[in-house]
């Protein structure tokens, strides 16, 4: 038999190729936003991989740089009918390797935990995914605004205390895409808190949602479900490890669909993850 494994190559995704792992995410059952692409390509044009057999695509995987110090894995697929071939793996080395002497993180599946620890992964925490509806009722707050109606400086500098190291061009495109809202709380005068919603192959994603406490997060949850057609799906990401999140979506009549497992490289990020209230996408952190 010959061996299809010499033509195998793997090079860096093009803009238009980075489709084919987002169409192969809905396939998996992974529900993408629907204007994903442009905000994930911004944050590293150069951090999407393909595996090819004879220039046709088998493998994807994201290995996203962020500032000078920090890496997000995701996208890591192979196509059903070419698993278990020893392809995965070859376009996983080439990830670790683009990502060299950083701290890398990713959001993997439960059951795969102990595969990623072969590559030097240790378990920080989990994060939940809730499913509920969209729509209801929202009297409204004089302190939540268009995020649009906010100096991006500030956005950007609420949004460091939030993420490991730098990602002010992939979340300015992400607070703007088509099909999402995106509001603000004021408190005295500065930015409390943020969140988006997106629409998605199926219903809406809230993501991210970091708030100064629980009150404020409540409302923009709140606000941003308002703006959710209403009865259809939306999702809700919180860390497992933040209660008052957790609350938010039981209060809510929110179910559990999946958990992942974030994990890391090097030394588990210093983040506050009592205002983390929802998880920006899976695939980039």
């Amino acid at each position: 038999m010959k061996n299809i494994k010499d033509e195998y190559s793997i090079r860096t995704m093009t803009k238009q190729e980075l489709s084919i792992a987002i169409d192969w995410a809905a396939e998996e059952g992974w529900n993408p936003g629907l204007y994903d692409l442009d905000c994930f390509y911004r944050a590293d044009p150069n951090g999407f991989l393909v595996g090819l057999i004879n220039n046709e695509p088998i493998a994807t995987i994201s290995a996203v740089k962020y500032g000078e110090t920090f890496g997000f894995m995701g996208f890591y697929i192979v196509r059903p009918d070419f698993r278990g071939l020893g392809y995965g793996i070859k376009i996983w080395d080439a990830g670790i390797e683009y990502l060299t002497g950083r701290n890398i993180g990713l959001d993997g599946v439960i059951a795969q935990q102990d595969n990623y620890k072969k590559s030097g992964f240790k378990l920080a925490y989990s994060n939940i995914r809730y499913e509920g509806t969209g729509g209801g009722t929202f009297l409204g707050c004089q302190e939540i605004v268009q995020l649009s109606t906010i100096p991006i400086d500030d956005i950007i500098d609420y949004d460091k205390t939030f993420f490991p190291d730098d990602r002010s061009t992939f979340i300015q495109a992400w607070i703007n895409q088509k099909g999402s809202t995106s509001l603000g709380f004021i408190k005295n005068g500065r930015l409390a808190g943020y969140g988006a919603l997106r629409i998605c192959l199926s219903g809406f994603k809230i993501g991210p949602l970091f708030a100064d406490n629980s009150q404020i997060a409540k409302s923009l949850f709140l606000a941003l479900k308002s703006c959710a057609t209403d009865g259809v799906p939306i999702y809700f990401d919180p860390p497992e490890v933040n209660q008052a999140a957790i609350d938010i979506a039981e209060e809510n009549n929110m179910t559990i669909v999946f958990a992942t497992a974030r994990m890391y490289t090097s030394d588990f990020p210093k983040l506050p993850l009592d205002r983390i209230f929802s998880v920006t996408t899976f695939e980039l952190g």
